[in-house]
């Protein structure tokens, strides 16, 4: 009988002193956060959409904290939260051009030539897979929404002519959809940019022609038309524009032979 108390007692002596320790440790040990990461996290949107390039709210707000994380990186708090988080930190928020994201393809069922039907899984990564989803442009839209699928806003439809189009009213440019597209074909713009090439092949233009009859044939007429000079350049056989020289020109768009380059 003393030997079972005896056991009881040891027993319990030794969960005091583990606790005593553990006490010790957790106090010792402890890592302090810095109360400015919570005021943060609850400052931010509550998204948790990835887009700022941490996983999650949480993640970025300790890195805003740590110096790593500038504090405009949540496009879907906007200029509101970049001034909270700016009073947080003790700096100046600063100017926020706001983004949307852009479909760079016209593409659509009634514009492209498909070259064989497509039954497989409903995705544009499935299709990617196998022979680009029937359509002849390995280059553009593919139609299966994945886009859409991906947007935690709401900010993406399909339309009839199965393509992509982006509310500007609900984009947050998170960034999600252009992540999702395997092609490519989504970029975020600064809500300022108008005017742009609706497509993407590198393909020379009789090949193009037979493929879509909106994409680029690489004709260098908008180069030659381009506003100001350096404005409208050549990506390989692909037109390309630099929002920061080049306005919007009526005459640009007038003088491209296959509509590619539209003002929105």
């Amino acid at each position: 009988m003393s030997s079972i108390i005896l056991a009881i007692v040891s027993m319990a002596s030794l969960c005091c002193v583990f606790a005593f320790l553990l006490a010790v440790a957790d106090k010792k040990l402890q890592v302090e956060e810095d109360p400015r990461v919570e005021k943060i996290i609850e400052a931010l949107p509550g998204a948790n959409c990835g887009g700022c390039g941490y996983p999650g709210c949480s993640a970025f707000a300790e890195h805003v904290v740590a110096g790593d994380a500038p504090i405009n990186g949540c496009a879907p708090g906007g200029a509101e939260t970049v001034e909270k988080i700016a009073e947080i930190m003790g700096v100046e928020a600063g100017s926020l051009d706001k983004q949307v994201a852009v479909v760079l393809c016209h593409g659509g069922a009634k514009e492209a030539v498909r070259s064989a039907v497509y039954n497989g899984v409903q995705t544009c990564q499935s299709a990617m897979i196998v022979g680009g989803g029937g359509k002849l442009c390995r280059y553009g839209c593919l139609g299966f929404g994945d886009c859409v699928a991906s947007c935690s806003f709401d900010a993406i439809y399909m339309n009839d002519n199965q393509l992509p189009v982006v509310d500007p009213e609900k984009c947050t440019a998170c960034g999600q959809c252009v992540e999702a597209c395997p092609r490519n074909l989504i970029e975020l713009h600064a809500v300022e940019h108008k005017m742009f090439v609706f497509c993407k092949s590198q393909d020379k233009g009789p090949i193009v022609k037979k493929a879509c009859s909106v994409g680029c044939i690489g004709c260098r007429l908008c180069v030659k038309n381009s506003p100001v000079e350096g404005g409208i350049e050549m990506n390989g056989m692909l037109a390309s524009i630099n929002h920061t020289i080049c306005p919007s020109s009526e005459t640009v768009v007038e003088k491209c032979p296959m509509n590619t380059i539209q003002i929105v």
